[in-house]
């Protein structure tokens, strides 16, 4: 086979410039020796810049339905684009959680001080770890993730694709979840998870430059818009405190039982 017919690696970047860390979750081996069916579930950042050549390119990817997993604040600053006939369905991961984490980070961004005040000595990590376990048990996250998995399940549903903000987080679990469901190895989860290194902090370079000309050290904005395998590690540590298991989660947390579970299977791995 000749490197133009090769089949890519899961995780290739999908390359539309308004639309960083978007790639298609699929192509990865299943426990049962299937693979996720590829061109089904893409995730993302938001889709608030599209337009012109990168808006017709999305277009083609055949997108029929966009999961939004921010919140209200986070849509109403930064409304999505999408090209006419995609659905857009609203699954609010955070609407439970108190504080103003967001609008402290955009605010330590022009404030080194206070950026260092928030995340030094390691206090990103500590805040992501515990922002993780959130995103596990919050009933919003819990009612949030039960939508997006039955919606997402229904053949008419699909292509979709999903995203936050920076499409790290609360993206990051919805797709680790989706996977570890279908039977992926956790060591391609995380490797999935984690090449939001590669495809988002390049990205961010300029907001990493004007940090730095404040007077900020931008290593200090690494863990805070990148990601780092301790997080991961947190939410399925709450899942497993709380549930058990992949499928006790998706069961008892999300009220998605056996023969649903086995239904998404079926339809998004292919033998």
């Amino acid at each position: 086979m000749s490197s133009a017919q090769r089949t890519p690696d899961p995780g290739q970047r999908i390359d539309i410039p308004a639309v960083p860390n978007l790639r298609d979750i699929g192509g990865y081996p299943t426990a049962t020796g299937g693979r996720v069916r590829r061109g089904q579930l893409y995730r993302s950042t938001d889709l608030t810049h599209l337009q012109g050549a990168d808006l017709e390119r999305f277009a083609d990817l055949g997108v029929r339905v966009v999961f939004d997993l921010r919140t209200a604040d986070e849509r109403a600053a930064e409304p999505d684009v999408v090209p006419e006939g995609t659905e857009v369905v609203v699954c609010d991961v955070l609407q439970d959680r108190t504080g103003a984490a967001p609008a402290l980070v955009l605010q330590a961004l022009g404030d080194p001080a206070a950026a260092e005040r928030l995340f030094g000595d390691g206090r990103s990590a500590q805040l992501f770890e515990g922002g993780y376990r959130e995103i596990v048990s919050l009933p919003s996250a819990l009612g949030a993730y039960r939508a997006f998995f039955t919606t997402m399940a229904e053949d008419v549903s699909r292509p979709a694709l999903f995203h936050c903000t920076t499409g790290k987080d609360r993206t990051g679990w919805a797709a680790a979840a989706t996977l570890l469901l279908l039977g992926v190895s956790e060591a391609d989860v995380f490797h999935d998870y984690e090449l939001t290194n590669r495809d988002l902090l390049p990205a961010l370079k300029p907001l990493f430059e004007q940090f730095r000309a404040a007077g900020g050290d931008p290593v200090l904005l690494e863990p805070v818009f990148g990601v780092q395998p301790a997080y991961l590690r947190s939410a399925l540590d709450e899942m497993d405190q709380r549930f058990g298991s992949i499928e006790s989660y998706f069961a008892d947390g999300l009220g998605i039982g056996p023969d649903e579970q086995r239904r998404s299977r079926e339809a998004l791995v292919e033998p």
